[in-house]
């Protein structure tokens, strides 16, 4: 019986189909558009596009280009010199620095529908860092020029990415203030009420943890112990339970 693949041949080949090939166009078609939708539906999930016309959607659409990132795949590094605008559609990202020795800082952990790129006319910037795909991504890119007429046409995008980026800079303070002047235990216990859910911590290895905190995972392996011995935490494998929500919160303000 034929498939797809083999009428896609005999098309550009020049081959002549025969009748039952006739609906072959009208496939195509309907992957072609079935695509397209589910790109629009990405796109106008964010909040950044949320009040646009369904015109205006397209526009955006033509103007970005989709791509797959597996899972550890570093799409962004510091040698990097073009101006682009990164969107996450599916998946998740982490943007992080390197220090000579090769520890890794992780800067932002981002969820689907975050914006994030190296792009000077919004104040958006990837500054010396990396972005990995910590598991399998859609990325769309827009490049300087595509963002500038989006701005200058969509002025209640232009502020929206202006508030997302003055809510970085305060996150970048705030990591900077919790490095500056507090100790490793209340910098973990902190990290761990940031992440909780239900008093739960899921996915994140000691590695991880030592990665958000700029430390050795040994470090945060021997922090993390201190806590569960003070039967503050309990710990598995990239799990973390809150047993004890107020000393961990007395903890996380010293």
């Amino acid at each position: 019986m034929p498939n797809t693949l083999s009428k896609l041949t005999k098309r550009l080949m020049g081959g002549r189909a025969d009748a039952a090939d006739d609906s072959f166009a009208d496939e195509v078609e309907v992957l072609a558009t079935s695509g397209l939708r589910d790109k629009i539906g990405y796109l106008s999930a964010m909040n950044l596009f949320r009040d646009l016309s369904p015109d205006q959607m397209q526009e955006i659409d033509r103007a970005t280009r989709m791509q797959t990132c597996r899972a550890g795949r570093v799409f962004y590094t510091p040698n990097e010199t073009g101006e682009v605008l990164f969107i996450l559609k599916k998946g998740a990202v982490q943007i992080y620095r390197m220090s000579p020795e090769g520890r890794k800082l992780v800067i932002a952990r981002l969820p689907p529908y975050s914006f994030f790129g190296e792009m000077s006319c919004i104040g958006q910037g990837m500054y010396d860092t990396f972005a990995e795909a910590t598991e399998e991504s859609l990325i769309c890119t827009m490049s300087r020029s595509d963002v500038e007429r989006l701005l200058l046409s969509k002025p209640q995008v232009a502020l929206r990415i202006l508030e997302a980026v003055g809510g970085r800079m305060v996150e970048a303070e705030r990591q900077l203030e919790e490095i500056a002047f507090k100790g490793l235990i209340p910098r973990l216990a902190a990290l761990i009420l940031r992440e909780a859910e239900n008093d739960e911590v899921k996915g994140l290895s000691h590695q991880d943890i030592a990665e958000q905190l700029g430390v050795y995972r040994e470090t945060v392996t021997s922090a993390l112990n201190e806590l569960k011995t003070a039967g503050i935490i309990d710990i598995s494998r990239k799990h973390i339970s809150i047993t004890d929500r107020k000393r961990l919160d007395r903890a996380a303000g010293e």
